[in-house]
């Protein structure tokens, strides 16, 4: 591979110049001049008055700063909303939360009557299931009894 010599020229300022004035010649600037508008003066908030004895400066100043303040304590306002909306959403999800409750309570008191209901009906058939035995063995030693007395 080769190097490769670069030649660098010196930058020349008037070469600069002119290659500015021929662009600025081919499409010349579209510059419209401004008019200052009047300074329009919003109103400061009626929570605040200007004394008499202070300079313009000073006005100006005082009317910034408590623009500013202004304009913080309606951010702070707005957030208010906010939470109040959350307090709204959250007093809606207790509501709805209320109403599971007394459903899960109705379905448990459901749950609770029909094992009361299986219990009682499982102790009865228990209970059935014992005197059909007993009755089954009575039975069986009666003719246990009358098979012993035959066979004599």
């Amino acid at each position: 591979m080769r190097a490769q010599s670069a030649v660098v020229k010196p930058f020349d300022v008037s070469r600069l110049e002119e290659e500015v004035r021929e662009a600025t010649q081919q499409h010349p600037p579209h510059i419209q001049a401004l008019e200052r508008a009047p300074r329009i003066a919003a109103p400061v908030p009626d929570y605040v008055s200007h004394r008499e004895d202070t300079s313009e400066i000073g006005k100006l100043s005082a009317e910034a700063i408590v623009r500013e303040y202004e304009e913080t304590a309606k951010e702070i306002e707005a957030m208010g909303d906010v939470v109040k909306e959350m307090v709204q959403r959250s007093e809606q999800l207790a509501s709805s939360a209320n109403a599971m409750l007394k459903d899960i309570k109705a379905t448990a008191a459901r749950y609770r009557k029909e094992g009361k209901r299986m219990f009682t009906e499982i102790e009865s058939s228990s209970s059935a299931t014992d005197e059909v035995r007993r009755l089954c063995e009575a039975f069986r030693d009666k003719l246990a009894a009358k098979d012993a007395g035959a066979s004599k």
